[in-house]
């Protein structure tokens, strides 16, 4: 397999020239920093409201962390509606599932609203029980969704094999509302709308510090009324929040195009998006042009300080799938490419709106598109008018010093890695947060 990223291949031939640095010192009403999916939801937002607008990113805009992503526009991000409801009650995990669902509606209803050229592609999501303790997790999942009032399909393990061609599953839960899309060619759209609205956007542009209302880069700086900081991967020098964001990686792999008899041996019915029940799971759909996008890791590579890219992973990601496709088993995966996760120690966003300088606002740490999608237009509209808003409530659920099974301090004794994959399993699968339950 090629070293390469897939989505940066479906750019090629298209008409969108990078935009030129920043080099002067500029004014705007809002500065907006990171142009992934929550800092282009935030001056989308921003920009139909008619303010003046600047947009920097050190890459192209959607060239981090959400070009390199699978593109699952589901609700599900590493926690399971089951395990919020176990985490936040009733009442919280309604309030909390309704964040990505706003966000799926918001990244759709863009697509739709501008013509955006993204590969969107209505499809069903999929959650697969591996073994036995997966066939549990289904069934608290399929509990979760009618305890909620949310639609659901259960499937018995012999019913799996009807919906996705492999009698390896113990079970299944399936739901609608979902889809998949190209993030990368999704924000390059993005950004062509709002060059048409006249934002100024810089790409390989670094912010490299704040002082008061004033962002500064190597070569100029925006002076704005309000900052919003959507970015991955800060320091700790730019951001005091940093220490509390790391990174998952995941590896993602993408197939030749599928005959129409792979695609029927793969899903005898229609497409779906698929993950499994493991800690480290496997994910996998179908583009539009019937390629198999196949993603996933393992458990002492997900929280490596840096990128790994020898195939290794990879391969051993295909390898599994295999395993459970046999019929699949001569497809060719073509390309490979790591992807940093940023996430924060329990698997949900933060939001801060800093209390010492209330102009400034930062999205960090958000772990799935529809997340991050609603906490950039969470902070733009907050920024614009708060008193007006009635979702004042999230900021004390993604605040940065909410209950964590491990302090920060203890990385020093542990490291990083450690106290993030220890926090992480701890939220997932253990966690109640018995004052958040009470505070819808």
């Amino acid at each position: 397999m090629l070293l390469q990223n897939w989505w940066y291949t479906t750019l090629l031939g298209v008409e969108r020239p990078i935009e030129p640095p920043l080099a002067a010192d500029v004014k705007a009403d809002v500065v907006v920093v990171g142009a992934g999916m929550a800092g282009l939801s935030a001056a989308l937002r921003l920009a139909e409201s008619g303010h003046d607008i600047v947009l920097i990113d050190r890459n192209i805009c959607g060239g981090s962390t959400t070009g390199k992503s699978a593109g699952f526009l589901t609700p599900d991000s590493e926690l399971e509606l089951s395990q919020i409801l176990r985490r936040f009650g009733l009442a919280g995990a309604r309030h909390l599932w309704d964040v990505p669902v706003h966000g799926i509606d918001l990244i759709t209803s863009t697509v739709r609203k501008y013509e955006i050229a993204c590969d969107l592609q209505r499809q069903d999501s999929l959650f697969l029980a591996n073994d036995s303790s997966g066939a549990d997790d289904v069934r608290e999942e399929v509990a979760a969704r009618k305890q909620l009032g949310y639609p659901v399909t259960e499937y018995s393990a012999a019913q799996v094999a009807e919906v996705v061609g492999s009698g390896r599953f113990h079970g299944g839960v399936r739901y609608s509302g979902t889809y998949g899309i190209d993030a990368l060619r999704y924000c390059q759209g993005v950004k062509r709308v709002l060059l048409d609205r006249g934002v100024r956007i810089f790409e390989s542009t670094e912010a490299h510090s704040i002082d008061g209302h004033t962002v500064r880069t190597h070569g100029g700086s925006v002076t704005a009324d309000q900052i919003v900081v959507c970015a991955d991967a800060l320091s700790s020098s730019f951001c005091r929040y940093a220490d509390y964001i790391s990174h998952a990686e995941t590896y993602l792999t993408i197939s030749a195009p599928l005959t129409d008899r792979d695609v029927k041996a793969l899903f005898p019915g229609d497409p779906l998006q698929c993950w499994g029940s493991e800690l480290i799971y496997s994910y996998w759909r179908l583009t539009g042009d019937q390629r198999i996008l196949l993603g996933g890791g393992g458990l002492f590579s997900t929280y490596v300080r840096n990128a790994i890219t020898p195939p290794g992973a990879a391969e051993r990601v295909v390898q599994k799938f295999r395993e459970k496709f046999p019929a699949l088993a001569d497809i060719e995966f073509l390309q490979y490419w790591p992807g940093l996760i940023d996430t924060t120690r329990d698997l949900f966003p933060t939001i801060v709106r800093d209390r010492k300088s209330p102009w400034l606002q930062f999205v960090l740490g958000c772990v799935g598109l529809p997340w991050a999608a609603f906490c950039g237009d969470f902070v733009a509209r907050h920024a614009l008018d708060t008193e007006s808003q009635t979702d004042h409530i999230l900021y004390d659920f993604f605040r940065p010093d909410r209950g964590f099974l491990m302090p920060l301090w203890t990385e020093r004794l542990l490291g990083k890695p450690i106290v993030f994959a220890l926090n992480n399993a701890w939220a997932k699968y253990y966690q109640v947060d018995r004052k958040a339950k009470r505070s819808p």
